[in-house]
């Protein structure tokens, strides 16, 4: 609910998801806090490196590979997007990705971290445009600042992408037009458990069409 107090000022309490406090025994889960399990992390991690991958694998190039010290005999020519070189190039980084992602409070699935702006924040930036003063407890500076849920995420995608190295190594050189990162990596390794991959399948609902009001036709009068 929203109190308005004398002077104008609103303080949002338990406004939307965003502020309720959720029950649990730990510190995090008693100030509303829920990092990613493994499901999500290696949801997103996968995710965003197919994605990568998508984007370095549009090159065409031929690269030299090899050294010799005479410079006589002929280097190995191999294709980029089948090279080892795409592959460190398309690692490097890519958990900075997950900084990209936003907490959507609203959900309570494995869709809850997505990219864009959570409906929650919308709601709190259109109450700022109105001229409403929102009490967060935070400055209004940091509000588009990646939750620690997030960067909590990030770090978990780098330990997990030094611990699965090797596997995510054979998928791309061996496995990668049999199946999806997301099925060798997450399904086969990471969560070997059927009850761990649950996850895995849950996806945005996409949004419900608006309605389109028919168009009156020249010369029809309203009753």
């Amino acid at each position: 609910r929203i109190v308005m107090r004398p002077n104008g000022f609103l303080a949002l309490l338990g406004i939307l998801p965003l502020l309720q406090i959720a029950g649990g025994n730990s510190a995090e889960e008693e100030q509303g806090v829920r990092y990613a399990n493994r499901c999500e992390a290696c949801k997103i991690l996968s995710a965003e490196l197919e994605a990568r991958l998508g984007e370095t694998g549009r090159s065409h190039d031929v690269i030299e590979i090899g050294y010799s010290v005479d410079d006589v005999r002929p280097k190995k020519r191999t294709e980029y997007r089948r090279s080892e070189l795409r592959l460190l190039e398309s690692l490097e980084n890519v958990c900075d990705r997950v900084l990209a992602y936003n907490l959507h409070k609203e959900r309570t699935d494995s869709t809850r971290f997505a990219k864009g702006m959570s409906q929650t924040f919308q709601t709190l930036h259109g109450l700022v445009d109105k001229g409403v003063k929102v009490d967060l407890g935070i400055p209004y500076e940091l509000w588009d600042k990646p939750p620690v849920e997030v960067t909590q995420m990030k770090t978990q995608c780098e330990n997990m992408l030094e611990e699965y190295e090797e596997t995510i190594s054979d998928w791309y050189f061996k496995l990668q037009d049999q199946k999806s990162l997301q099925k060798h990596l997450c399904e086969d390794h990471v969560l070997r458990k059927k009850a761990e991959r649950e996850c895995l399948t849950e996806q945005l609902s996409p949004p419900n069409p608006k309605k389109v009001k028919p168009d009156k036709a020249k010369g029809d009068k309203e009753l």
